[in-house]
């Protein structure tokens, strides 16, 4: 029997952003009533494109580094937290503020500026 992963608006998906040229996590923008991801949005350039289904993650060739309030972090790296896993570094926001797409969802998290 084969497990139907199902979305929602908000949740991440692994695509390839043409504009980016990096396989990376999307945020799901839209979908149909019966359940079909049809748009999602690059959160590191923005650009909101079709969703090409079939898609799959491969394994990571980066290791994450480990998360610590006390570093400063870059737009695009990838992250690994002790609770939400792994994580890509979407936007630094304001002072010591940064937004991370995890699996799950977008957090904001802290760190140093």
């Amino acid at each position: 029997m084969e497990d139907k992963q199902t979305f929602a608006v908000g949740d991440r998906v692994e695509q390839m952003c043409a504009t980016c040229g990096e396989e990376r996590g999307h945020i799901v923008a839209s979908m149909t009533k019966a359940g079909k991801i049809t748009r999602v949005s690059c959160p590191i350039c923005g650009s909101r494109v079709p969703y090409k289904s079939g898609t799959t993650r491969r394994a990571s060739t980066k290791v994450g580094a480990p998360y610590d309030r006390a570093r400063t972090y870059r737009r695009g790296q990838t992250i690994m937290h002790p609770t939400f896993g792994e994580g890509e570094v979407t936007a630094i926001i304001e002072s010591g503020k940064m937004d991370v797409l995890f699996a799950d969802r977008m957090r904001r998290l802290i760190h140093s500026v």
